[in-house]
């Protein structure tokens, strides 16, 4: 089964660190990422641009499209990046995501992919 991990991470918390820490994180990080990879347990991993490059869009009552800049959801930690893996249940993924290096500095959401075909819609 795929399972997303979204990575969030305080910006502030990256810019804080020394460029050989930084390179550190970098390389643990892409090291990780092959370790997965090389296991069938990897389908992609990708960073973000920072949150100064992101734009939201949103369609609400007649159709009426609004774009605005900054992340999505009201978090302290803006989205960063994402992974999407492979894992036998929601366990094993948790357990593949505590071991991502920027867990350190920022949180790991472990989400179940959903098939389109069998997606449950609840009225909230």
């Amino acid at each position: 089964m795929k399972y997303l991990c979204l990575v969030y991470v305080e910006e502030a918390l990256l810019d804080a660190l020394s460029n050989d820490a930084s390179a550190a994180l970098a390389a643990e990080s892409i090291a990780y990422h092959e370790e997965l990879a090389s296991r069938g347990q990897l389908a992609v991993a990708h960073a973000l641009q920072r949150v100064r490059h992101a734009r939201v869009v949103q369609l609400r009552q007649g159709g009426r499209m609004t774009r605005t800049g900054g992340p999505f959801v009201e978090t302290r930690e803006p989205l960063g990046g994402f992974i999407l893996i492979e894992a036998d249940d929601l366990n094993a993924a948790i357990q593949i995501a505590s071991k991502v290096p920027l867990a350190r500095v920022g949180s790991i959401e472990v989400r179940p992919i959903a098939r389109v075909d069998r997606m449950e819609v609840s009225a909230a």
